[in-house]
């Protein structure tokens, strides 16, 4: 008797337990967006589309609370039986818990281990980074990371830049075969999400044995490009007259 007690009760928790996924979803969204980590996940130009997403299951969760509410106060609705292949209630406790740990884990920002187990390089084909960003006018000296990638993506040969200056800011990657004298700096590239995320960088020549700069230190780097071959090819490299250490980005993303 006792067991077929609990069932009614059960049965009438779970559609609170989708009232309390759509809150905590909704919730969890729109505090990425207050706190600026919203930046670590999606592009944002679609910000938009997920603040009004989350705002659109906070209104849904209200209308459901208001439906539960006058179910108790006595009004029927229909009981529908349907087929799961999950028991009951499995779908709503599964992102309720998703959505507690996104409260509760902040996230984090793509590293140096991540961007060589998705193969950093200096050249990006046009299929990533878009040839018709290259900006021609813009100074040597002023162009980002990506400006310079970019660049060589249109014209790709390493001493038409031999000589021209360079001020770059990226996290340090620590390639197992570049010499001790390189380190690759480098940023993640964003088009639409973090699942869709890529490296891109240039390697950079030192004066000094690069463990002075450990992995994932941000470093702002001046410079002139030079001409190395490494790994059997001839790569666009910043020979560096200055490196410092700078504090990681709000955004530290590129798109």
């Amino acid at each position: 008797m006792a067991s077929q007690n609990r069932k009614p009760k059960f049965k009438n928790l779970l559609p609170w337990l989708d009232v309390l996924a759509l809150t905590a979803w909704g919730v969890l969204i729109l505090k990425y967006w207050l706190t600026n980590k919203l930046v670590l996940l999606i592009h944002p130009d679609y910000f938009w589309l997920a603040v009004t997403g989350a705002v659109g299951l906070l209104v849904l969760s209200f209308f459901k609370v208001g439906q539960l509410l006058q179910r108790r106060r006595g009004e029927v609705t229909p009981d529908m039986q349907h087929f799961t292949v999950f028991p009951p209630g499995f779908g709503s406790i599964l992102l309720l818990i998703v959505a507690i740990l996104g409260l509760v884990i902040t996230p984090r920002v793509f590293a140096s281990q991540t961007a060589l187990q998705r193969g950093v390089t200096d050249f990006v084909g046009t299929s990533r980074i878009q040839p018709q960003s290259f900006r021609a006018s813009v100074r040597p000296e002023d162009r980002t990371l990506v400006d310079w990638v970019r660049t060589l993506n249109v014209y790709p040969e390493p001493d038409a830049y031999t000589g021209q200056r360079a001020k770059v800011q990226g996290f340090v990657i620590h390639p197992p075969d570049l010499g001790k004298k390189h380190l690759f700096i480098a940023r993640f590239v964003l088009t639409c999400c973090a699942a869709d995320a890529y490296p891109i960088g240039l390697p950079v020549k030192l004066k000094e044995p690069r463990d002075k700069y450990p992995p994932d230190t941000w470093l702002e780097i001046e410079g002139q490009m030079v001409t190395e071959t490494i790994k059997d090819k001839r790569q666009l490299t910043i020979a560096a007259s200055s490196l410092r250490k700078i504090s990681q980005p709000k955004n530290p993303y590129s798109y």
